[in-house]
């Protein structure tokens, strides 16, 4: 059972030197999380960045359901935790000092944290899949502390210059902006093209807008719990809801998903399978959920698994249906090349940033990372009743 304690201990590393105002900087505590399921808050060293690199105060940073799975499980899928580390990978920052090399961006700057390093040398790397890079060194996954804390050294190549308009909440919600449009990137998504979204979870959620912002009509969205999906028709008053009741079968459940694509009373045609949504997004990762995505897309369709699943291999996804009916299931694996397109769609207000900002429904100070964690990981509820979408942990 996940436990949470307090300590004073301080993880390794290089302490910064040289900095110039380094006394007036603060302890930087850090959100840890260890391989006997325990998070506790500890004492960073603040290091000395490289030549290539910059020293950033953390502003804000989300937390994931990766964080939870890394806490309470130990692992997601392949990847484990064999030792302490810090947690933490959507994030928004202010620069503190630059290396040597680095001429972008300069002290004072805002910038999105983009938590993966590629190596930049493999086949993948150099043909622009560098999100596919086998030695990809990802904040916030073991052995690789991430951004929950105060100070943190990060490659300046990886931290994204914000315009005016972008607040250090939105910017911390571009890194799960940035897999919903890599979703939409791999998906066959035009302007009128029927789309379902399975799951109203923050990916979910920035999925359905991306959707939208691509062209996409009509847009359902599912989910088991009603209070999100009352959220998620406030946050686009444009989609559809379809309630999942536990009991039924992903067939029954595609079915009721099914009726919402069908033709409206002022449309005298009959519907036909064409009317379907031709792409279903599968923002869950559980078994059940890639089923009834399998059943729900139309004949010919696509299926694009945009969840993560906590489990290596899953079981029970109807073969011979997929098969029969040529639906291609795709799969995704985090982005690449969507932090600049990103920030423009934000910036530009093709994706509104005041709309984004409605999904931090909760916000902690640095100091109080492990109750954030325990809300998000449901151990404890929301003081104030609302319904828990986005928790940000901020550190003015």
């Amino acid at each position: 059972m996940a436990t949470t304690t307090t300590s004073s201990t301080a993880i390794s590393g290089t302490i910064m030197s040289d900095l110039t105002n380094a006394k007036d900087l603060q302890p930087n505590p850090a959100l840890v999380a260890t391989a006997d399921h325990q998070i506790k808050l500890e004492t960073a060293p603040i290091n000395d960045p490289g030549p290539d690199d910059v020293l950033l105060h953390v502003r804000a940073t989300g937390i994931c359901g990766s964080d939870i799975h890394f806490w309470r499980h130990g692992k997601i899928g392949e990847i484990s935790f064999d030792g302490d580390c810090i947690l933490g990978h959507e994030s928004a920052a202010v620069v503190l000092k630059t290396g040597s090399n680095v001429k972008h961006v300069k002290n004072g700057d805002r910038v999105a944290i983009e938590p993966g390093v590629s190596c930049g040398r493999c086949f993948l790397c150099i043909d622009g899949r560098y999100n596919l890079c086998k030695d990809v060194a990802f904040s916030g996954a073991y052995p690789h502390h991430g951004t929950i804390q105060r100070y943190k050294v990060h490659p300046a190549s990886h931290a994204h210059k914000l315009p005016p308009n972008i607040s250090f909440q939105t910017a911390a919600l571009i890194e799960p902006l940035s897999v919903a449009m890599h979703a939409l990137r791999t998906s066959p998504i035009a302007v009128g093209t029927p789309v379902a979204v399975l799951g109203a979870g923050p990916i979910g959620l920035l999925t359905m807008v991306v959707a939208r912002a691509s062209g996409a009509y009509p847009i359902v969205i599912t989910d088991v719990d009603q209070a999100r999906l009352d959220f998620a028709r406030e946050f686009e008053p444009h989609c559809r809801t379809y309630r999942v009741e536990k009991g039924l079968s992903p067939e029954q459940c595609a079915v009721g998903i099914r009726r919402l694509f069908e033709k409206q009373d002022w449309d005298g045609r009959q519907t036909t399978e064409y009317d379907m949504p031709q792409v279903v997004l599968e923002c869950t990762g559980m078994e059940s959920s890639i089923c009834t995505a399998a059943y729900t897309a139309r004949r010919g369709g696509v299926v694009n698994v945009v969840g993560v699943s906590s489990k290596a291999s899953i079981d029970g996804v109807p073969f011979m249906h997929m098969s029969m009916a040529e639906i291609r299931l795709l799969f995704i694996n985090r982005y690449h090349d969507t932090w600049p397109a990103a920030v423009r769609a934000l910036e530009g207000g093709l994706i509104d940033s005041s709309k984004l900002d409605l999904m931090v429904t909760h916000r902690f100070k640095l100091e109080d990372a492990e109750e954030a964690m325990k809300l998000v990981g449901r151990v404890t509820k929301a003081s104030d009743g609302k319904a828990v979408i986005k928790v940000q942990i901020v550190d003015e």
